[in-house]
């Protein structure tokens, strides 16, 4: 039999020396900047943002706590920088279609430049208007025009009386104009008009018919006089008006003549003053006696600009991120106001979204903030497909459930680098049930949750300690404590060569030792601290672990870690209650007997075995079949059982243990039950790493240490996962004193030998188990199996 071989103290954890740091605390540090470790992801999203092809956005996967949307927004506010720094956009009124306001880009700072002019020029144009309305020469001009015409009117009037007198007639003017026949100057009554020969009466209805054409003509000519008059006074204002605004109006074509669609905005501005010049000479004191609901509209409110979107401070490119992306908030909206009972809005309402501001830049968003509405998503999507952002009422339909008369402004035109931040999970499942996913979000950013255990990565650590600290304002750490922080994160990762990325769940740690400090008046964090804040953080959540070692204590749940036994073995399981992992050993047992039924799972019988764990007790009976049935058919019936488990079981991390039982049950030889086992094994006998390993080795120690350490209690684990080891101290000392054992096998055989103390056997030439061997034994039981099978035959 090989001797035994089991691992020193030392390959327990892989302690981190504090004097590889050199300073005397975190304090001396430089802050925090980038990422721990993740070079192939930061490759992937330099790539990324450097590519400037359609479809060719972001998604960075990876684990909550890592760090991937900070170091995105830190990586690209850098990048940024060097970008040229995008347009503003402006919406300003539509005189041809009201309903549809323009969407106007300008240089950055341009936007705002050219809304505080507009502003200025409606001040000023509404001066200059009053001004020039209220001049007395405007109103000497406009008097004389109308005395003008009032004169002329009065001369036809009067010769319009001397012809109806001449004629014999009075002409009468109240609601209407009428005559009434006169004989001597005196005016006729009906009953004196009708006593009137026949003869005189012709002679009034001839007279009559003349005097009414005359009327007729003169009235005409009054009212064509009059209208002439009123377009000369309205000629006469336009000309003032247009004098008053011109020079504002033709210094702002001038200075934005590169730009179309302000000229022609422009242009619809002087003809609208024009055309409401009697809304910018109304008098104040009649204004506020009219109540406000009747009130005129005020035009000058369609002169100005909505600056949506305002670049006037921006260096480079945006860079926006939001954790509520609304549909509003990502789109942008069109505000109403309750004016007087009702709804009402227009252009100036418009208000932007984070799809606006980043236009010409980044937008980075969590996808599961996306997904949590489907119209979201969709418009999203839209966005990206046809890259013009539309601030549609109809969405507001959707999402009130009320229908508003609404404007529809024009789109802008979006060029945009959207980076998406979510885990694997979402990633594949988007790819493939989203066709438009595949097509918009070319660029996979992966993200590990464990970088390798460099100086470099611990110093970055230590970095990241000092920034914690200084935004936290809390006590700041020495060599020692970080160390102990670099040890929990390997713990954290299950590995000695790297270290856990997971930055969330170190700040845990990293609060919780300062709290500990400050509590004791402590300026400064130490190891002791470190370790109290660790176990502290273990005991809180422990109170599952503690009731199951209670129970077994007490003999509630039978484990045995004395004596040996037959067909019996210790194995060893993960129980995880919410965010608390620990290591359960679970008494597993075998029967063996003469039958053709093979390995039966008994918790597979019973449904409570999972895929994993059926698959490795189907693997034991291959591993058998191979070993001890090349000769003849395998006539072996066999039960496993994890006993005492109610919860169901999976993963084949017990399928070596599992074998141990049979072979021993097989064989009839006794199994240590001072020595718990874990691993997977293949059909060929060779054994697996699983994981876990140091909750489970801790968990099996917790036993033992309760029932007293006895010098040879121990547990055998894969020779794989000795790198993986991340044990506490307390069982580190216990191996150092040689009162615990840790032992790593490669295959079945090492393993058998050391639960038994029987060597396991090999092969001679003559095909045969060396005698008294576990294989030799366990082939005799076999062929006793397979004899007894045929003469029940």
């Amino acid at each position: 039999m090989a001797k035994t071989r089991e691992l020193s103290y030392t390959q327990l954890k892989k302690e981190c020396d504090p004097s590889i740091f050199k300073f005397k605390s975190t304090k001396e540090v430089e802050p925090f900047t980038g990422i721990i470790g993740q070079t192939r992801g930061i490759e992937a999203f330099k790539f990324g943002v450097n590519i400037d092809v359609k479809g060719y956005n972001i998604y960075i996967e990876g684990s909550t706590g890592i760090g991937k949307t900070v170091f995105a927004k830190n990586f690209l506010q850098d990048f940024a920088k060097e970008k040229p720094t995008p347009d503003d956009w402006c919406y300003i009124y539509n005189f041809e279609n009201p309903n549809e306001p323009k969407a106007l880009s300008l240089p950055a700072g341009t936007g705002k430049t050219f809304r505080d002019e507009m502003d200025a020029f409606i001040e000023t144009v509404k001066t200059e208007i009053r001004n020039a309305f209220s001049n007395r020469d405007f109103e000497q001009e406009k008097e004389n025009i109308k005395k003008d015409i009032e004169d002329k009117k009065l001369k036809l009037i009067e010769k319009l009386n001397k012809d109806a007198a001449r004629l014999g007639f009075q002409i009468k003017n109240s609601d209407s104009i009428y005559f009434l026949p006169m004989i001597d100057g005196k005016a006729l009554s009906e009953e004196e008009f009708n006593a009137l020969p026949q003869e005189t009466k012709d002679v009034f209805e001839k007279n009559s018919k003349e005097i009414q054409q005359e009327t007729i003509e003169v009235m005409k000519k009054i009212k064509d006089m009059e209208a002439k008059a009123a377009e000369k006074i309205g000629s006469w204002q336009n000309n003032i008006a247009l004098f008053a605004v011109s020079i504002k109006v033709n210094e702002l074509k001038t200075k934005y003549k590169k730009y179309p669609i302000i000229q022609d905005f422009l242009k619809g501005i002087q003809n609208d003053i024009i055309s409401n010049i009697d809304s910018f000479v109304i008098d104040e004191q009649k204004l506020a006696n009219i109540p406000p609901q009747m009130r005129p509209e005020k035009p000058w409110n369609k002169y100005r600009v909505n600056l949506i979107v305002d670049n006037s401070e921006l260096q480079g490119a945006p860079v926006i991120t939001d954790s509520n992306p609304t549909f509003f908030n990502l789109f942008g909206k069109l505000e109403y106001e309750n004016s007087y009972g009702m709804m009402r809005t227009d252009y100036t309402l418009i208000k932007p979204g984070l799809v606006h501001k980043a236009n010409g830049g980044y937008l980075i968003l969590q996808i599961r903030d996306l997904l949590s509405n489907q119209i979201i998503w969709d418009s999203f999507k839209k966005v990206l497909r046809t890259k013009k952002i539309y601030v549609d009422t109809l969405k507001d339909y959707q999402m009130n459930a009320v229908a508003l008369a609404g404007l529809k402004p024009e789109p802008i035109p979006v060029k945009l680098k959207v980076i998406l931040v979510g885990s694997a999970s979402i990633y594949q499942q988007l790819l493939n049930m989203d066709e438009d996913f595949r097509k918009l979000f070319k660029v996979k950013v992966e993200f590990d949750d464990d970088a390798p255990r460099t100086e470099s990565t611990m110093n970055k650590i230590a970095s990241y300690i000092h920034s914690f600290c200084e935004y936290e304002k809390l006590p700041h750490y020495n060599p020692g404590a970080v160390a102990k922080v670099i040890e929990y994160c390997s713990r954290e990762v299950e590995n000695q060569n790297k270290l856990s990325t997971q930055l969330s769940e170190i700040c845990e740690i990293l609060g919780e030792a300062c709290t500990w400090a400050k509590m004791d008046g402590a300026k400064v964090v130490t190891a002791d601290y470190v370790k109290r804040a660790i176990d502290q953080r273990i005991e809180r959540v422990n109170k599952y672990d503690q009731h199951l070692v209670e129970m077994i204590q007490n003999g509630t749940i039978m484990i045995d870690t004395q004596g040996e036994k037959i067909g019996q073995i210790n194995g060893l399981s993960i129980m995880k209650m919410g965010d608390f992992c620990f290591g359960k050993p679970a008494k597993i047992t075998a029967n063996t007997y003469v039958s053709k039924s093979g390995i039966v799972n008994i918790e597979r019988e019973v449904s409570m075995s999972g895929t994993s764990h059926s698959k490795g007790v189907m693997i034991l009976s291959a591993y058998i079949g191979e070993k001890f049935a090349q000769d003849g058919p395998l006539t072996l019936g066999a039960s496993l059982c994890f006993e005492q488990l109610y919860s169901g079981v999976d993963g084949d991390s017990a399928s070596s243990t599992e074998l141990y039982a049979l072979l021993s049950s097989l064989s009839e030889l006794p199994i240590k039950q001072n020595i718990a086992v874990t691993g997977s094994v293949n059909q060929k006998g060779e054994i697996q790493p699983i994981g876990g390993v140091t909750d489970k080795i801790e968990g099996f120690f917790n036993i033992c240490k309760l029932r007293g350490l006895t010098g040879d209690q121990g547990v055998m684990i894969p020779y794989q996962n000795i790198k993986n080891l991340n044990l506490n101290d307390e069982v580190i000392a216990a191996v150092k004193a040689g009162t615990f054992h840790i032992y790593p096998v490669k295959n079945i055989d090492e393993g058998i030998e050391i639960l038994t103390g029987v060597p396991a056997g090999r092969l001679n030439k003559d095909g045969n188990y060396t005698m008294g061997s576990v294989n030799y034994l366990v082939n005799q039981k076999l062929e006793k199996y397979s004899k007894a099978h045929k003469e029940g035959k």
